[in-house]
């Protein structure tokens, strides 16, 4: 299993939110978890465009890398 570090900021709002019922906070937990998650799935579509098992797999985790990146057709090899 994994481990994923949150900013402090995140923390105490996940902890208002479940713990003290306070539903002001539920835009910036939103926020947090997406602004963490985005850094994870890039993560993951790189390393399987390097550690897939077939090239098929590694070339379509590489393309989808390289338009989440935001880098253009005519950029790429």
């Amino acid at each position: 299993m994994k481990n994923v570090q949150i900013t402090y900021e995140l923390f105490v709002a996940l902890v208002q939110y479940h713990l003290m019922g306070n539903d002001d906070c539920i835009d910036t937990i939103q926020q947090g978890l997406e602004k963490k998650l985005d850094p994870l799935v890039l993560h993951d579509l790189y390393a399987r465009s390097k550690t897939a098992h077939t090239g098929e797999e590694r070339e379509k985790a590489r393309q989808e890398y390289l338009v989440r990146r935001g880098v253009r057709d005519s950029f790429r090899w």
